[in-house]
Parts: C-alpha cells; structure tokens; sequence
C-alpha cells in the first residue's frame, strides 16, 4: 500500500468522525462524489490543482471560490487542509475511501453495473434488490454501458464480480474446453 493511500485513509476517516459527530455522513459522501465528478469533468482544472508551480494560497482560493456555498464547512476544510499540507493529489483516494467507510456506517454498497446498453429504472430497482439480498445491505446503482458484454451484465460491488454477461459465459466455456 503506497504512502499515499495510507495518507488519503487517515484523511477519510478523520473527516468521516467528524460527519458521523455532527450527523451529516451521507451529505458529505454527496458532496465528496460531486467534487470528484466536477474534476474528472474540468481535467485542466484538476491539473492546476496539483501543479507544483501553483502556491497553495492560490490553490486555496480556488477551491473556495469554486465550491464555496455548494459544501459543507466539514469537506470546505478539509479541501483546504490538504492544500495546505501539499496533499491535493490525494483527493481521489480520500474520496473512494469515504465512500467505503460512510457506505458500511450506512448498510450501503456501491454496485457498478456494466450492460451493453443503458438500463432503466425498473431493471435498476430490481438489480438493487437482487443484490440487497445477497449482501444485505442497501444497494446504489451505477450502470455503465460497455458494448463488448455482447449481453447480459456484470456487477462489482466492491471487490467482488458477478459476472452474468454472454462473454464472459463464453469465456468460462473457452477455458473449460482448453483443460480438457
């Protein structure tokens, strides 16, 4: 496990004791995925952030210039802090590891849903419930459209695969025939 990481886990719980305190955890999961989709979105934007030729007060003042008033105080600090503590290339990762705390505080899961074509709403709900039960815990859906599964699907939720898809049927009989 890199330095990093580590870092990043030591960020996500601290700020995650202060959520649970203060009764907000799945707000600032919200607002935490919302900052992580706005720089994956604005990659120049996120470069900037990390450039080392940027000073961390200038970094600082666009972080609260661009997300003042859209997050709480509890992410707007801990923005900051990591600004200032040179951390900012560790966002990411104290992002997906909030996540998995605030998920097991809250009996939730993450559930990637991979379809060769978008699904709907109903086949969605009835995903999540399918795989509530087998995990018992609340299941939220992200479905991601990836044409190569020919049919059928594939589920991660955390490190887990559930493969249900047509090539990845014809993969299992692939190696099967090959050790016989």
């Amino acid at each position: 496990m890199s330095k990093e990481t580590i870092v990043a886990k030591r960020y996500a719980k601290a700020l995650f004791e202060v959520a649970q305190a203060r009764g907000k955890v799945a707000d600032v999961e919200q607002e935490l995925q919302a900052i992580a989709t706005a720089l994956e979105a604005n990659p120049d934007y996120a470069g900037l952030l990390e450039h080392p030729n940027i000073g961390a007060s200038v970094k600082a003042s666009m972080l609260k210039q661009a997300f003042e008033g859209k997050v709480s105080e509890e992410v707007q600090n801990t923005l900051q802090l990591l600004v200032q503590r040179g951390r900012e290339a560790i966002l990411a990762d104290l992002v997906s590891h909030y996540s998995r705390i605030a998920n097991d505080a809250l009996g939730q899961a993450q559930a990637k849903v991979y379809t060769p074509r978008p699904i709907s709403a109903e086949e969605s709900d009835q995903i999540a419930a399918a795989f509530g039960q087998v995990t018992g815990k609340t299941i939220r859906i992200e479905n991601i459209v990836d044409p190569s599964l020919i049919g059928g699907l594939q589920v991660r939720i955390g490190d887990r695969l559930y493969d249900g898809s047509v090539s990845g049927k014809l993969q299992r009989m692939e190696r099967a025939l090959n050790q016989a």
